[in-house]
């Protein structure tokens, strides 16, 4: 009788040790899993992050050299255009984002698309144009000679431009800036994103004491 209660309390301790093993296991693979899950989230998050980072200064780039090509063939002058040091024009980035997060969807509508970015870079450039004037009391463009202008901040060439631009931005330019995106490892993107920020942010903080200003830049 005392060898079969030692022999089912033996069992006993083998099944709880055996269930303990098992309950640690699934409490290392939980664990294992929930670190695979941040990780994960993390790694979405950085893509995320450089990915529009990236997207910004491109845009960025090309709205400076737009309008530094402009200038050149209608002023046979070279200037540097915009409020920074730098070959950037950040309404440009900023618009290019907006176009990008409000109507990514409207790809096959290229008509409504081409409208409501008329009408958020028009409101955009206004606002843009007012802050720039109230804060160093200049103004680095001004539309006041031409067609349907509103206070010389905004005109009609300049929204149709706009909406032009936005539904090529959305249409043509996004699948092309993805495989590029795409073909580049993710140190690379990392190395990219810390140096255009760090000369961005220099750049900024230099330009907020001392713009860019002078003839064919601004009216100061």
């Amino acid at each position: 009788m005392n060898r079969m209660i030692l022999e089912s309390d033996c069992c006993k301790c083998k099944f709880d040790e055996m269930f303990v093993r098992a309950a640690n296991k699934k409490t290392k693979f939980d664990h294992t899993s929930s670190m695979s899950e941040e990780k994960s989230a993390l790694k979405s998050n950085f893509r995320k992050f450089d990915y529009y980072v990236l997207l910004f200064f491109s845009l960025a780039f090309i709205g400076w050299f737009w309008e530094v090509a402009l200038f050149f063939f209608t002023n046979h002058a070279f200037i540097n255009r915009g409020i920074y040091k730098g070959p950037y024009l950040p309404i440009y980035g900023v618009g290019g984002l907006l176009l990008c997060f409000l109507f990514r969807s409207y790809r096959r509508k290229p008509f409504r698309l081409f409208l409501l970015s008329m009408f958020v870079c028009s409101v955009l450039e206004y606002l843009t144009s007012y802050f720039l004037e109230l804060r160093w009391g200049s103004r680095w463009w001004d539309y006041s000679g031409h067609f349907l202008n509103l206070n010389g901040r905004v005109c009609l060439l300049g929204a149709v431009v706009f909406g032009l631009g936005g539904t090529a931005l959305v249409c043509l330019f996004l699948p092309l800036y993805e495989k590029a995106y795409h073909r580049l490892s993710g140190k690379w993107r990392l190395v990219l994103c810390l140096l255009l920020l760090i000369v961005f942010i220099t750049d900024a903080t230099y330009c907020a004491v001392w713009p860019n200003t002078g003839d064919g830049i601004s009216g100061m």
